[in-house]
């Protein structure tokens, strides 16, 4: 009897699509425009009972994460921003700040139940900050880059050379097939191996759903050959200097214009003088120097 009343229950359960303690949301990804509102939602079964724990933590796009709501209210860099229900987060304003992950987690009646919503704050792209070098060498390897640091959701980059775009695979294209230039999701056109043919005005676009695109200003990047005759003439210059200054100073030293090593004190010399001995003179028991040493 207490297995069929279960298998009721569960049947009960599949047919009404109702799930016991479940934690879900009737929109995962909600988009709200800078300075507007934004409604994320958290529907909560009522398996977890009345007095069930409801908090919401939000996590960047670095991967750090805060809670938004704590012990039923919200946390200082919160306050004034958001109201809460058990079923609802609301902002009454959004900034660029608040794009990323949320999370609603419930517990109660010994359950505990998550779910997701992702915020993404709609801000229109800004003109991109490109860097592009003025002077390069053949061969070289140069990385130009792209950057909008206003624009969300983050923007899709496209860079032009000479008012053309550059198409992000050129070897797809027949008119670029002779580029070797690669273009990452990060706005970043980088030659392995620079030549001539890469001379010419660069300028990147920024691009979102959330306005209108920007274009950088072009700048011009010339490409130089490796000036191979400036530097073996370089090279030459210097071997000359280096042999015309050892002549020289060979020259000064044969003539004596050069200062000569110091001759170093000699040592004195000791000479052992005998004195003349007095066999049969002296008196007993009285010293008599015999020799001396003379300097």
């Amino acid at each position: 009897m207490f297995f069929s009343v279960l298998i009721s229950v569960f049947l009960f359960l599949y047919a009404t699509g109702t799930e016991a303690f479940s934690v879900t949301t009737n929109n995962g990804n909600v988009q709200a425009k800078v300075g507007e509102g934004a409604d994320l939602t958290c529907i909560v079964s009522a398996d977890y009972g009345s007095n069930a724990r409801v908090e919401w933590k939000f996590k960047d796009q670095t991967g750090s994460q805060i809670y938004v709501i704590y012990d039923g209210k919200p946390t200082q860099k919160y306050v004034g921003r958001v109201t809460f229900t058990s079923s609802l987060l609301r902002f009454t304003s959004v900034n660029r700040e608040d794009n990323g992950e949320y999370n609603c987690v419930v517990s109660g009646n010994e359950n505990f139940g998550e779910v997701s919503v992702m915020l993404t704050v709609l801000v229109p792209p800004s003109v991109p900050v490109c860097r592009v070098p003025s002077s390069v060498t053949t061969g070289s390897r140069v990385l130009l880059t792209c950057d909008d640091p206003i624009g969300s959701p983050p923007p899709v980059y496209t860079w032009f050379k000479d008012l053309t775009p550059l198409p992000v695979d050129p070897s797809k294209n027949p008119a670029f097939s002779n580029y070797t230039y690669t273009i990452n999701a990060n706005g970043v056109l980088e030659f392995p191996s620079v030549s001539l043919m890469d001379t010419g005005d660069y300028s990147c676009q920024s691009s979102n759903t959330a306005g209108p695109s920007q274009v950088s200003a072009p700048v011009r990047m010339v490409v130089r050959d490796v000036n191979v005759g400036g530097i073996v003439a370089g090279v030459i210059v210097a071997l000359l200097a280096i042999i015309l200054l050892c002549l020289a100073l060979w020259y000064a030293n044969r003539k004596g214009y050069l200062p000569k090593k110091s001759k170093g004190k000699p040592k004195p010399s000791v000479v052992y003088q005998p004195t003349s001995e007095d066999s049969d003179e002296g008196h007993v028991g009285e010293f008599r120097q015999k020799s001396s040493f003379v300097v």
